[in-house]
């Protein structure tokens, strides 16, 4: 029997508040139509300022670990996908570690933007085939509304926070992950970054004074790289998977905005049934966005035990990576 990383368990969290699309119309010059034709969002959630991702992504890991039927101390290893991370330093995977209890784990962090969650399937994937480690929890997630700049209307109402989490395991058998892939193209860096945050560009009085310490965004030309890469990443994982696009019986693609999904949609065939889209209340959540719809699926039963479900996303950096797993 093959040895496969199995997800036993899944969980997610996101803030109690609420934004609206009507909230965006008073401070900035949009309106409800507008948002939703453009990108499907309906409304999303935010914390309150000050609140550290840690808040989220232990929920969310407490949820995967009391569906998997562990505790902490079965964890060998816990990987957190952020770019909004509680600090710059230690990692948030050392915090959510500490709050767990999970003295047993090694912990640490990915930035691979929207991509960042199947980074760390690739890495748990291969961690548990190398038999390195056993029992794995992986989280993505993202307090995005702490790098939003809520007087640009091109990307104030495109974002949100939240957490989503698995509990990955060794398993024997044909269930697991069958086939992950990943990518970058850092020529492409300057169409999504946040400038004015890091050593290169160090936080100033004259930085924040120009906004220059918020997410920047090209929205057409992201738009257009991101159908095409994702489109191709889909089918060189389900190539290495041994399967057909007929053979997924869901598809989760990152939720960054309707009309990419549908235009990836339609490029790969796949009827809207078998697409999962939950944009329209949560917005986009980077690196939270496929671990939360994949909880809400299996929660719902619109993924069940034996499916096989395809995932893909795309970010800044460019990164970009894709899933096959068979439930």
């Amino acid at each position: 029997m093959p040895v496969r990383a199995l997800i036993t368990g899944t969980g997610h969290s996101v803030p109690d508040k609420v934004l609206d699309n009507k909230y965006f119309e008073q401070i900035v010059d949009t309106s409800d139509e507008w948002i939703v034709a453009r990108t499907g969002i309906k409304e999303r959630r935010v914390v309150e300022p000050g609140t550290g991702l840690s808040a989220l992504a232990v929920p969310a890991a407490r949820q995967a670990m009391a569906k998997a039927g562990i505790g902490p101390l079965d964890l060998d290893l816990i990987l957190v996908a952020t770019v909004s991370g509680d600090m710059q330093f230690p990692a948030t995977a050392i915090f959510v570690q500490a709050q767990l209890g999970a003295t047993n784990a090694v912990a640490f962090d990915v930035s691979a933007t929207c991509a960042g969650y199947l980074y760390l399937l690739h890495l748990a994937d291969n961690f548990i085939r190398s038999s390195a480690y056993q029992t794995i929890l992986v989280i993505g997630g993202e307090i995005l509304s702490s790098m939003v700049d809520y007087e640009d209307r091109s990307t104030c109402v495109l974002f949100g926070d939240g957490a989503g989490a698995n509990v990955i395991q060794k398993r024997d058998g044909e269930r697991g992950i069958l086939a992950t892939h990943v990518g970058s193209d850092g020529r492409l860096a300057n169409l999504l970054y946040r400038w004015g945050s890091g050593s290169a560009h160090v936080l100033t009085h004259e930085v924040l004074d120009q906004r220059s310490h918020y997410m920047v965004m090209q929205g057409n030309e992201v738009f257009r790289h991101a159908v095409r890469i994702m489109a191709d990443a889909i089918e060189v994982v389900i190539e290495k998977a041994g399967i057909t696009v007929d053979d997924i019986d869901l598809f989760i693609p990152h939720q960054a905005n309707i009309r990419i999904i549908k235009s990836l949609a339609n490029r790969l065939r796949l009827p809207k049934e078998k697409v999962y889209i939950n944009i329209e209340r949560y917005g986009n959540t980077s690196a939270a966005s496929i671990p939360i719809a994949l909880n809400e699926a299996l929660t719902s039963g619109r993924l069940r035990e034996g499916d096989i479900c395809g995932m893909v996303s795309f970010g800044g950096g460019f990164t970009w990576g894709s899933a096959v797993v068979k439930m």
